[in-house]
């Protein structure tokens, strides 16, 4: 299966595949992918026979160095980093999610498994970002914080940067109960699109569902921070329909790997 679309392009490539952002094909000191699935590939950390062949693999395919990647210990918080060195301690980036540099050849890795992946690069000052969106990080606010911290510590202008929203759970699988509705219902209230946000589903054993678009919440609160509309882009993929060449932790449970997005300076 071809997942191209027209914001997307699907490389297959040696032994990976991965999928790439046209947008940010354009600029040729970039480099930027989202794995598949294809040919064993899986980042997930622990007892995986495959991990090492998998970095070998996108560290090939993308011509990165595997010593200048970083890679955080993510756990779903609101917490961004910004990377100044290639080999800066591991002890750094324990409980990370979001990940920003403006030096080349420094690696920006993040693992995902039905998360919302969000590339973040200003042309202007060439500084890029890379940030995982959980539904906690979500309503934690990491991606329109990442911006901020982008417009702090780097003198990014809003609206010069560009925003990729990767693969995710679409709203069409991502179903909550009251507990997880109610978070988000009080969250993005002020939003006043919870009609569009949230939609009341059936009730299974007795109890109310929700479908949630993360992908909206997410481009709204990248609106609110002032990034243009036109420089939001999503890659209209959800990661549990297309979890037989993506991991899913939806769709597999704990028997699912992990994606990883990465994206780099030249």
């Amino acid at each position: 299966m071809d997942l191209s679309n027209k914001n997307i392009i699907h490389v297959k490539k040696d032994e990976i595949e991965y999928l790439q952002f046209k947008r940010l094909l354009e600029f040729e000191n970039l480099e930027h992918c989202y794995t598949l699935s294809a040919n064993n590939v899986d980042f997930v950390r622990e007892n995986n026979k495959n991990l090492n062949s998998s970095y070998e693999k996108i560290c090939k395919a993308l011509n990165i160095e595997r010593k200048n990647i970083v890679r955080p210990m993510q756990s779903h918080t609101d917490c961004i980093k910004n990377v100044e060195e290639k080999l800066e301690k591991a002890e750094n980036y324990i409980d990370v999610d979001g990940l920003l540099t403006n030096k080349n050849n420094i690696n920006l890795m993040l693992t995902f498994a039905d998360c919302t992946p969000i590339f973040l690069y200003d042309p202007a000052n060439k500084i890029i970002g890379n940030i995982h969106s959980g539904w906690k990080g979500t309503a934690q606010k990491i991606g329109q914080k990442a911006v901020y911290k982008m417009i702090k510590d780097y003198n990014s202008k809003a609206e010069n940067i560009i925003a990729c929203i990767g693969p995710c759970i679409g709203k069409c699988h991502f179903e909550v109960e009251e507990d997880v509705k109610g978070i988000f219902e009080k969250t993005f209230s002020y939003l006043r699109r919870n009609n569009d946000i949230i939609e009341k589903n059936e009730i299974i054993d007795g109890k109310q569902k929700y479908h949630i678009d993360t992908t909206l919440i997410n481009r709204l609160m990248l609106e609110e921070v002032g990034i243009r509309s036109d420089n939001i882009i999503e890659s209209n993929i959800c990661t549990v329909c297309n979890s037989k060449y993506m991991h899913s932790y939806r769709a597999m449970g704990n028997k699912s790997g992990r994606n990883v997005s990465i994206i780099a300076l030249k």
